[in-house]
């Protein structure tokens, strides 16, 4: 059983508070909050420590589960880091890429396990998709939250867009070759719905839209492939393919649907999958998988190189997105 600690207590902290006291594996401790007035009652409303100091709550755990405002990670992760704890970090991993380079450096010094918290690769229709993928070529993505003042105060790129940037980079097998973006800032300071264009240098394409001042939410994902295409709604834990392979349309169930594709050409058989998604806790299972990494000495399923790579094509696109005016 690993002792861990939770650092921050606000309405994602709280999830993760609960979800820990469902993992038999982890020991809670406590956790952390420079706000009495919320301490207080998460104190009594889980039943367990509040730490005063964060130096005294990292020193009495093996595991620290960074869930503070973005602005603090860098702070909280360093100080765990060099006390050699293995850390969870929620995304973003940190604000500035030079802080997220500074804590691969002191991760890979302390020789511990670190995994970002991009949550989305745990949501059981990802999972249930994933064996389906090779190699797409054509990825869109849809975004839309409604607005909610909280999170208004970072870019929508870094508040939602940055989970499909790393579902993208998760997929896709090559290097970048090309970004462009373009957004407009309707009620806040930086742009509220985002559009960027990722040109990869094997000829993928992915098509990403964030909104937060939409109508109603939706986390959507489609993505084409040679003889595939695959849908993923993230929000209703679903999971669609629809594959086509070759066939002798003499030999073919007569049930089958047949594509005819011209003169010349073999017709297709259309196969529709819908994959049993496992009903699970994404949170939970993200927790699970650091344990497990931690206890086996193998990778985590979302390294702090992957924060990286996300948080380094986010800035990307809001640096385009700052050069064009229209888009502020």
């Amino acid at each position: 059983m690993l002792k861990i600690g939770v650092l921050g207590a606000g309405h994602l902290g709280k999830i993760h508070i609960k979800c820990i006291q469902q993992i038999p594996d982890y020991e809670l401790c406590g956790f952390y909050d420079p706000d009495d007035e919320n301490a207080a009652k998460v104190e009594k409303e889980f039943g367990i420590k509040r730490y005063d100091v964060l130096s005294n709550l990292i020193e009495d755990v093996e595991v620290v589960d960074i869930v503070t405002p973005t602005i603090s990670h860098f702070e909280c992760a360093s100080e765990a880091l060099k006390k050699t704890r293995h850390v969870f970090i929620e995304k973003p991993v940190v604000t500035t890429l030079d802080e997220a380079r500074k804590l691969i450096a002191l991760s890979e010094e302390a020789n511990i396990k670190v995994q970002v918290g991009h949550v989305e690769r745990f949501n059981p229709a990802f999972i249930a998709a994933r064996p389906y993928f090779d190699q797409p070529m054509f990825i869109e993505t849809h975004r839309l939250a409604q607005f909610n003042p909280r999170g208004t105060d970072v870019p929508v790129v870094l508040d939602l867009m940055i989970h499909d940037i790393d579902i993208v980079l998760s997929v896709v097998n090559s290097d970048i070759h090309r970004i462009s973006a373009s957004g407009v800032a309707v009620v806040s300071d930086t742009p509220d719905i985002a559009n960027a264009r990722i040109e990869f240098n094997n000829g993928c394409v992915a098509n990403l839209t964030a909104s937060r001042i939409s109508m109603k939410n939706m986390r959507k994902s489609r993505f084409f492939q040679r003889d595939a295409y695959i849908a993923v709604d993230f929000l209703e834990k679903e999971a669609e393919i629809l594959r086509m392979k070759d066939v002798d349309p003499e030999k073919a169930d007569p049930y089958a649907v047949i594509m005819e594709l011209g003169e010349g050409k073999s017709p297709k058989q259309v196969i529709f999958d819908k994959p049993e998604v496992e009903p699970l806790n994404a949170i939970k299972k993200e927790l699970e998988s650091l344990h497990d990494a931690i206890v086996n000495d193998t990778v985590p399923p979302v390294t702090i190189n992957d924060g990286y790579l996300a948080l380094d094509v986010a800035h990307r696109i809001i640096e385009k997105l700052n050069m064009n005016p229209s888009n502020l």
